[in-house]
């Protein structure tokens, strides 16, 4: 039988550009949801803004290792199937699996670090009113947006087909 892959990807810096509707809309609503749930907050600086911005700068990189576990786990892979780097022209890290898997596993892949590191902690702020946890979800799930235009991209893909994960750009080839 021969198979065909369907290429169902776009380059990094345009899948950016695309997903900018998506982290506006997930912005609004966390926002609002802050406000409706906290009031306006009062936002304090303190001495601890370098710290805040290396755990800024260090999610990027656990974003991509989310991405590495949750493929190899849902997917079982072993760890040599992947590789991490960073995309210089988009300016974009990027994890990406060199083996195809069932776009079951691609997504929860695809969704895990957005709801770990964005989702997540907004929600947690929203119980808590702490804004840190707000700053960092809110920043994250904008991060993120990118992830979820490609799985918004891939919502007619049936279950149990196989996917290959595109080597530079965001979203994968469908395997048919």
């Amino acid at each position: 039988m021969n198979e065909t892959k369907r290429d169902m990807s776009i380059p990094m810096g345009e899948a950016a550009n695309k997903s900018l509707l998506i982290a506006i809309f997930a912005a609004i609503i966390q926002i609002v949801s802050l406000f409706l749930a906290h009031g306006y907050p009062v936002v304090t600086i303190t001495a601890n803004i370098v710290l805040y911005e290396f755990l800024l700068l260090l999610g990027i990189f656990i974003h991509e290792l989310i991405h590495m576990a949750a493929w190899a786990l849902s997917a079982k892979k072993s760890l040599k199937a992947f590789k991490l780097g960073f995309q210089w022209k988009s300016f974009t890290p990027y994890a990406h699996c060199k083996e195809p898997m069932d776009i079951r596993s691609y997504r929860i892949g695809s969704f895990a670090p957005g709801f770990l590191l964005g989702i997540l902690p907004w929600l947690i702020s929203l119980v808590t009113g702490n804004l840190l946890f707000f700053f960092y979800g809110f920043l994250y799930t904008a991060a993120a947006s990118g992830d979820f235009f490609v799985l918004w991209m891939l919502r007619d893909v049936k279950p149990n087909t196989l996917v290959e994960d595109h080597p530079t750009n965001a979203g994968c080839y469908v395997i048919e």
